[in-house]
């Protein structure tokens, strides 16, 4: 099975909020939540839909501005990374440290 990632966040004050998209081969989409659990939709679309409603942005489309807008830089951005689902579970929500 392939699938496509894609990273979303949203933010609370210096508090970043990750979640994974996951587009599958069959056309249907995952999103791995920031308690870990992974929610199943029938399209990407849908899932975008959700992610959007729930305050959330794609990673790939934020420019330096949308996240000085957000109180943040862009090289403060790392997304969760591991091996496995549990791996990322316990750094969905990551606090930056405060700005001088």
């Amino acid at each position: 099975m392939s699938y496509n990632d894609q990273w979303w966040l949203a933010t609370i004050g210096r508090t970043l909020i990750w979640a994974r998209l996951r587009v599958l081969d069959a056309g249907t989409a995952e999103v791995l939540d920031s308690d870990g659990v992974s929610q199943p939709y029938d399209s990407e679309d849908t899932a975008r839909a959700a992610l959007m409603d729930a305050e959330f942005v794609a990673l790939d489309g934020l420019d330096e501005d949308d996240a000085n807008s957000r109180g943040f830089a862009l090289d403060e951005l790392a997304p969760p990374s591991g091996g496995d689902d549990d791996m990322l579970r316990a750094q969905m929500v990551r606090q930056l440290p405060s700005r001088r």
